[in-house]
């Protein structure tokens, strides 16, 4: 929160009162002495500074606004309890009303013209052209809800308390001594032994006995409880539900070719080289060396150029953006130079070496895609249409599939679901249509009524019923006895490693060598140089990364392999300081956030001192008052 406060200059949002800080009652260490339940429209006092019913009642709307703009719903005020808004907002005020109380007491102020000039220069409140603009004043105060004067009044607070935090904060920076610190810390490597310890050095695990599985199923028991299923049924209506390919005759299916006969043809394409010369001259002189035999591509080389350089490419008539020349090329033959052609960028001239036709898709091959696409267009119209039917059938007293059959629509029914589109035998539900929010909807619905359909996209629905529900249970171990021996035999298997994994780690710390073990067990010692503290390596893991550098040097440890199935035994063989590190390695980014933290530090102090030297008193019945409107 005294980052913020620091910061508060930054942004408008966070001139408007600080309200998002986010802090936890008891950091600012206000006891239950401190609290009492008298009357009065003030909320709490810090000396002779004073917070009413008001100011915290719009500290909270404004905290339960942003919250609910961040997870995009409206949070409830059941949510905003669960979340201790309420206390958050007074530890917010609490610590502004100790920084106004140190303000009045030191006698600090703000003129006019200084708040002037500050609000002038909140880029929320500026136009186009960066200066001040009235009107984007008041468009911003009115989407918070909040007066000219009562923004004045809260900035001219905040600048205020910001003399304070300035005062305590500004300029501060982390020394060299630490920064060089943490340059050595960070810039540090190892090399590492290690020991890879399989299951096999445990294994076979051998059946475990009745009286021991049961044990274990009873501690574990919620691990197999079975799930609250629904046997659920649908009808699914969009518009590829109710096309009727039948109600469409051939002379709608020859009038359709026929008025859009273009989508099905593809256009005569020609690949086409273009020369372009600076003069008419020039190119005539060309066009008259290629009259009395020379070669297009002989003419190309003379002009100092590639084919590569002429190529238009193989295109469309319509794909050249230079009528004159897209006139020109479609007119000639294969291998026929042209005149010359005044073109948009001089006068070219142009060759043709190959055409391919315009090919158009008979009538024949398309009629039953277009029969679909008619049908499919007619359905989208009569959907809403279709729609109502359904919804008249049902309320007329028709079941689901009577409602359906009408329609010669589809009831899929499902005979048990649970929140997870899973089977009781595990298999995955995967033909739901808008699948999270149909089980969402079945799972909110009471068995054998009739609810209001899921929308899919924008062009359909979906009707659907809960018909039974079969409550959440635990299974039997009888149920789920196989399961539940390699649940345990795995768990064994593990523990077992991990206490084989500390016995040689002790071993190791008692004097006998990694080579020595590694022999034993017939496993290779492995050799891993270089490992940086922050690394995500293959074979350690970040938990492996971090427990190889929380030993020193010729230190010891064992930790589990990222894949699960074994446990790596180390020892830390050299650990190498970076060279040359110093403060000035330190990231910029590091320092500044180093300088945050050790402000936010002195922070912390100032507000905890001033909190012992102000007195501050909280009414929970104005609480209670502020939160009953």
């Amino acid at each position: 929160m005294l980052n913020s406060l620091r910061n508060a200059a930054g942004t408008w949002v966070a001139k408007l009162l600080l309200l998002m800080l986010v802090v936890s009652f008891a950091v600012w260490g206000i006891s239950g002495e401190m609290m009492s339940g008298g009357g009065g429209n003030k909320v709490l006092t810090a000396g002779g500074t004073s917070v009413s019913v008001n100011e915290y009642r719009l500290a909270y709307d404004r905290q339960i606004n942003a919250l609910s703009q961040q997870f995009g719903q409206r949070i409830t005020r059941e949510q905003a309890t669960a979340f201790g808004i309420d206390n958050q907002v007074l530890a917010q005020l609490v610590a502004g009303a100790v920084l106004d109380e140190q303000a009045r007491k030191m006698g600090l102020g703000l003129s006019k013209d200084r708040l002037a000039a500050l609000t002038a220069e909140d880029t929320a409140f500026q136009g186009p052209d960066g200066r001040f603009n009235r009107q984007q004043f008041d468009y911003v105060l009115r989407q918070v809800g909040m007066r000219p004067d009562d923004y004045f009044a809260s900035r001219g607070q905040v600048a205020i308390r910001q003399q304070i935090v300035e005062a305590v904060s500004d300029g501060m920076k982390a020394p060299d001594t630490f920064l060089r610190a943490y340059a050595l810390y960070q810039g540090e490597d190892r090399t590492v032994d290690y020991l890879t310890l399989p299951k096999s050095l445990v294994e076979p695990i051998a059946s475990p006995a009745q009286d021991v599985l049961a044990k274990w199923f009873e501690e574990n028991k919620k691990t197999y409880a079975a799930p609250e299923y629904r046997k659920i049924s649908y009808v699914k209506m969009e518009p590829a539900d109710i096309a009727d390919e039948a109600s469409v005759g051939d002379d709608q299916i020859r009038e359709d070719y026929e008025k859009n006969k273009a989508r099905y043809t593809t256009p005569e394409t020609r690949t086409i080289e273009q020369l372009v010369f600076k003069t008419p001259e020039a190119a005539n002189a060309a066009l008259d060396s290629i009259k009395g035999g020379a070669t297009f591509d002989k003419v190309v080389t003379a002009e100092g150029k590639t084919q590569a350089d002429t190529l238009l490419g193989t295109v469309a008539k319509d794909r050249i953006a230079d009528k004159a020349v897209a006139d020109a090329a479609f007119a000639l033959g294969a291998n026929e130079v042209s005149p010359v052609v005044q073109g948009a960028f001089g006068p070219v001239l142009l060759r043709v070496t190959e055409i391919k036709p315009a090919v158009e898709k008979p009538l024949a091959e398309l009629s039953a895609v277009i029969r679909k696409n008619l049908a499919l267009t007619e359905a989208s119209r009569v959907l809403i249409q279709t729609h109502d039917a359904y919804e008249d059938a049902r309320a007329n007293g028709e079941s689901m599939k009577e409602a359906a059959d009408k329609l010669k629509l589809k009831v899929v029914t499902i005979d048990a679901i649970d929140r997870a589109a899973l089977r009781p035998d595990g298999s995955i539900v995967n033909t739901l249509p808008q699948s999270r929010e149909l089980i969402q909807a079945v799972f909110q619905a009471d068995a054998g009524i009739e609810n209001p359909p899921v929308t899919i996209g924008s062009s359909g629905y979906v009707f659907y019923e809960a018909e039974s529900v079969t409550a959440a249970r635990d299974r039997t171990l009888d149920e789920v006895r196989e399961k539940a021996v390699a649940d345990w035999t795995k768990q064994e298997t593990a523990t077992r490693l991990a206490a084989k994994g500390a016995e040689l780690q002790k071993r190791i710390k008692d004097g006998t060598s990694l080579d020595t073990l590694a022999s034993e067990l017939s496993q290779e010692k492995q050799t891993k140089r270089g490992l940086k503290r922050e690394a995500d390596d293959a074979d350690f893991g970040k938990p492996g990364v971090a427990a190889a550098f929380g030993v020193g040097e010729n230190g010891v440890g064992v930790f589990p392999a990222p894949a699960g199935d074994a446990q790596i035994l180390f020892r830390v063989a050299e650990v190498f300081e970076p060279a040359g590190a110093g403060a000035d390695t330190v990231p910029e980014d590091a320092r500044k956030q180093f300088a945050a933290g050790m402000s936010d530090d002195l922070l912390d102090q100032l507000v905890a001192r001033l909190q012992t030297q102000y007195t501050v008193e909280i009414n929970r019945n104005a609480v209670t008052q502020a939160l009953a409107f």
